[in-house]
């Protein structure tokens, strides 16, 4: 019998609050961080989802003493500092850091490579200032890689290599992102609509979030179960997903298989949902080739942007709050569907049962990530 993995704990840090509670609070209400914001100085202002500077400034000099840090390593400390109070960190506990870019802004303006844009030398320092005893594992594969994070954790602790693991995923938006994602076309000209027929593309967000996982919950307040996991990379090309959504059927399929469940038994779905043309008809057709197409599903890029590497795990937390809060949360933005195959896309607050979570995730490359979790 396979040993089973749980979270049991999670934080997180995004425009929308400091921790799960405020977010949750922001969401009920519908709140989103998506607004008009001029990031770069020769560009016009555009619809992202930023986290305000002096609130994040204030936040950080009233947990930490020691200012030495960069916009993101803040973002970071903060998610991770109340999980790494309240759980022991020993020689068979994991670090696992999940970015897309880390510390990319550190680029601008210089000549030389310094230390800290390497994205081992981030997670080592993150892991050194809560005193980690183990090597960091860095996740980075695109916009799958918090949701692979968890997979990793999972898969690590069930081998034997560790007893417990601290997840952390953190992005935060910078001139290169931008840039990166105007050169495809891809950043919409208003807040952005996943599934909808007059969707024009992504907003960029920033966020960081962190869970516990464990393969000993104890007396936790919740648990939930990572049942099933899976990464599939289509080959498609280097930015856009396969049209016939080859590789996220195929991580559902394989993820769905490995938790013993049904595609009826789902109770919710949090789908990738970016609003980009391509991405959005290719979610639609594997979910309804997996027969999932009247399952409750919604995508948080309306609330938070894309957070890049960061979005899986935040995503994931939100889910679970709400299968802890019986609460449905609608699809923000969502008008009139504009793909070509069904989806159940949730129009507003609605109390439901949940037990068994569906996350999934597309990324550039070709990858698709999925896991299922059950609340226990």
């Amino acid at each position: 019998m396979k040993q089973e993995i749980y979270i049991t704990d999670y934080n997180c840090v995004t425009p929308l609050g400091f921790d799960v509670t405020s977010n949750w609070n922001a969401l009920l209400k519908g709140k989103s961080g998506v607004a008009k914001h001029k990031i770069i100085e020769n560009q016009d202002a555009f619809y992202a989802s930023v986290i305000d500077t002096e609130q994040l400034e204030k936040e950080f000099s009233r947990n930490f003493d020691h200012q030495d840090f960069t916009r993101l390593e803040k973002m970071l400390l903060l998610s991770l500092k109340p999980l790494a109070e309240k759980h022991n960190i020993t020689e068979e506990t994991a670090f696992i850091l999940s970015t897309t870019k880390g510390n990319i802004s550190l680029l601008k303006n210089q000549t030389e490579l310094p230390e800290g844009v390497y994205l081992s030398s981030l997670a080592q320092k993150i892991a050194d200032y809560f005193g980690f005893k183990t090597s960091p594992i860095v996740v980075s594969n695109a916009c799958v890689s918090g949701v692979m994070a968890i997979s990793v954790a999972k898969n690590m602790i069930r081998a034997g290599r560790y007893k417990d693991a601290f997840v952390i995923a953190g992005d935060e938006i910078s001139e290169f992102v931008i840039s990166g994602f105007n050169s495809f076309q891809a950043i919409g000209s208003e807040p952005c609509k996943p599934y909808d027929k007059n969707r024009n593309g992504i907003n960029i967000g920033e966020a960081a979030a962190s869970v516990y996982i464990t393969s000993t919950p104890g007396n936790e307040k919740f648990r939930f179960k990572v049942s099933g996991d899976s990464a599939i990379n289509d080959a498609n090309h280097i930015s856009g997903p396969s049209r016939t959504g080859d590789g996220l059927y195929a991580s559902i399929k394989n993820a769905i298989t490995e938790a013993h469940v049904s595609a009826e038994q789902i109770d919710f779905i949090s789908a990738h949902g970016t609003a980009t043309l391509y991405n959005d008809e290719m979610e639609a057709v594997a979910f309804n080739r997996m027969e999932l197409q009247n399952i409750p599903l919604n995508s948080m890029k309306g609330y938070y942007g894309h957070a890049l590497g960061a979005s899986g795990l935040l995503e994931s937390i939100i889910s679970m709050e709400s299968a802890l809060q019986n609460t449905l949360l609608p699809s923000k933005n969502f008008e009139e569907t504009g793909v070509s195959q069904p989806l159940n896309v949730i129009r507003e607050n609605q109390s439901a049962e949940i037990r068994y979570i569906l996350k999934t995730a597309s990324g550039f490359g070709g990858c698709n990530a999925a896991i299922v979790l059950e609340k226990s």
